[in-house]
């Protein structure tokens, strides 16, 4: 089932546009096939189950933030069940197909920021994500260390640009498209120094969001003099 479902993601992806203004991302509807999709439904873990992102990757600020991060030890007040699938689906997504799919679909975008590190290698995480009603994130461009990340923002000054890290003023950006938070829905954009995207505030009260967050990370080798690129 993995294999397929594998594939049938890496095809999704593959051959979906790429939007190119204000940025380049792309947005896919229907990325895993129904009944895969109905399973990961049916085995979300209770948000209580889950760890705060402080908790769990040390990153503050965010109480409303809750995360499971796969490929790892899961928390011990998941089901059977759920420690079955999500220990599957951690198996197939991570250092397979879909990261070379991904890097592949955004590295002509890449290749000017990753000509300029002498040696790097690329490395994939993936994380189960649960936001509630309070939770935002200012338009930012994510961490250096990031290299596409799977709510679109303009600055109003069209110079700025940012390396990363900061999370910066709504007040300073114009809002330029918004991605329909739909079922089986996916958004995705290299990390470059213009990406910016955000969060804004949910105002109903007890919204919840269930998100899975797949990322591509560099890590910088020391005294390298060539590129192993994807590991």
């Amino acid at each position: 089932m993995s294999s397929a479902v594998d594939l049938a993601v890496v095809y999704r992806i593959a051959n979906a546009p790429v939007s190119l203004f204000p940025f380049p991302h792309l947005y896919v509807r229907d990325v895993f096939p129904a009944d895969y999709y109905a399973a990961l439904r049916a085995q979300l873990p209770a948000p209580g189950t889950m760890p705060t992102i402080e908790q769990s990757r040390g990153v503050r600020g965010y109480p409303d933030r809750f995360v499971l991060p796969l490929g790892g030890e899961l928390p011990a007040g998941l089901t059977g069940p759920q420690r079955e699938f999500w220990g599957q689906f951690a198996r197939w997504i991570l250092g397979g197909r879909l990261a070379r799919a991904v890097l592949e679909k955004f590295e002509p975008y890449l290749e000017e920021r990753l000509s300029q590190i002498p040696a790097f290698e690329i490395f994939d995480e993936a994380m189960l994500v649960h936001d509630r009603t309070n939770y935002a994130l200012g338009p930012h461009t994510d961490s250096p260390a990031k290299v596409a990340s799977l709510l679109i923002y303009v600055p109003r000054d069209p110079h700025f640009t940012c390396p990363g890290g900061p999370h910066h003023d709504f007040a300073n950006f114009e809002l330029m498209a918004t991605m329909p938070f739909e079922p089986n829905s996916l958004f995705a954009f290299p990390k470059t120094s213009t990406c910016f995207h955000g969060v804004e505030p949910i105002s109903e009260p007890g919204i919840g969001r269930d998100i899975v967050q797949y990322n591509l990370r560099l890590k910088i080798l020391q005294g390298g003099q060539t590129s192993p690129g994807l590991q």
